[in-house]
Parts: structure tokens; sequence; C-alpha cells
């Protein structure tokens, strides 16, 4: 099995969710609200895309012999 190389990527980081948005993340469906799931993955990208930039402050590409 081929793995990808994540630089830090054991670092923990924190997301602030609300209940619902945590159960939404589960699989757990809101039929008449489907903008809690929606805003759960806005705030995780969010977060990722601000880990990364602080990783990568450089906005230099991931080397390729990392991602393998």
């Amino acid at each position: 099995m081929n793995m990808t190389k994540i630089p830090n990527g054991d670092e923990k980081v924190t997301v602030e969710l609300t209940v619902k948005e945590l159960m939404a993340l589960t699989g757990v469906h809101f039929h008449a609200n489907h903008e809690v799931k929606i805003s759960a993955r806005k705030k995780l990208n969010v977060v990722l895309k601000e880990t990364w930039e602080q990783e990568n402050r450089d906005n230099a590409p991931i080397p390729y012999q990392l991602l393998s």
C-alpha cells in the first residue's frame, strides 16, 4: 500500500463545532436542515487551510518525494 506523507501530519488542531455539526459529520442526517453538515465541513476546511498556510508560509509546493 502506497501511503502519502504529509509534513507535520500528526500535529493536533482544534476545530470548534456544535453538537449537531459533530453528529452530522459522523453520519447523522438532519433532513430538515442540510446546512448543519455544510457548516461543519466549511469549518474543517478553514482550519485545514489555516494550518497548511502556517506550515507552508512561502507557498512552496510539497516536494514530490514526500508524496510517495
